[in-house]
């Protein structure tokens, strides 16, 4: 795939960029920091400036970050609470109240979590689709999202200008720490799940009390 995307760059440029980092955020097994490092190299061999590299990356960012927010929107809080009415709901030992503490949650935190999480691995991605599920003002969302991804883009294009005909060795590295990342949310999500799940049955034997 690594040698796909470099043909790709090469051969169209910003637009080549643009394309592929919106590409990165629906689909983020595409990695963004062989894009990012590699567009930063280009600017030591190529007439591409920093600048633009980061300026169309990160149009490339916002475009990708829409489309995944429009997903998230399509499934309102509504929908949710209608799943789980139903047997989604009880196979998942899940109330629609949970949405809606959900929902009010990402409401008080959500600009913050929108701006950290474009800064993470994985998440960065996939941080759209919860926004749009709670509704999150789009404009609110837009300003944050940019914010996360400059810096995301910036700090990944500088690195690769300045490890230049080593920008794969950056690569190398972030995929360590995308690895990392992977593992950390895989023992959260095991804490989360066990903790929720404990905190239900606690409430349910306090009921039957």
């Amino acid at each position: 795939m690594t040698n796909w995307i470099i043909d790709f760059m090469n051969q169209f440029g910003y637009l080549g960029i643009t394309f592929l980092i919106a590409l990165e955020n629906v689909f983020p097994p595409i990695p963004s920091e062989v894009i990012l490092t590699f567009g930063g190299f280009m600017t030591t061999k190529t007439t591409m400036t920093v600048q633009g590299v980061i300026l169309f990356s990160t149009i490339g960012s916002l475009l990708g970050a829409a489309i995944l927010y429009g997903v998230g929107n399509l499934l309102s809080m509504e929908r949710m609470e209608k799943l789980l009415d139903g047997k989604v709901g009880k196979i998942l030992h899940l109330k629609k109240e949970d949405v809606s503490k959900a929902y009010d949650w990402f409401n008080t935190k959500g600009k913050i979590t929108v701006l950290i999480c474009r800064c993470i691995p994985v998440i960065r991605s996939l941080i759209s689709i919860p926004a749009g599920m709670a509704s999150m003002n789009f404009w609110v969302f837009f300003l944050f999202t940019t914010i996360g991804s400059l810096v995301w883009n910036t700090v990944l294009v500088l690195l690769g200008k300045a490890a230049s005909d080593s920008w794969a060795k950056i690569v190398d590295k972030t995929d360590t720490f995308t690895h990392i990342t992977i593992v950390v949310l895989g023992i959260l999500f095991v804490i989360f799940v066990f903790w929720f799940y404990k905190k239900k049955k606690k409430s349910k034997d306090d009921n039957e009390n």
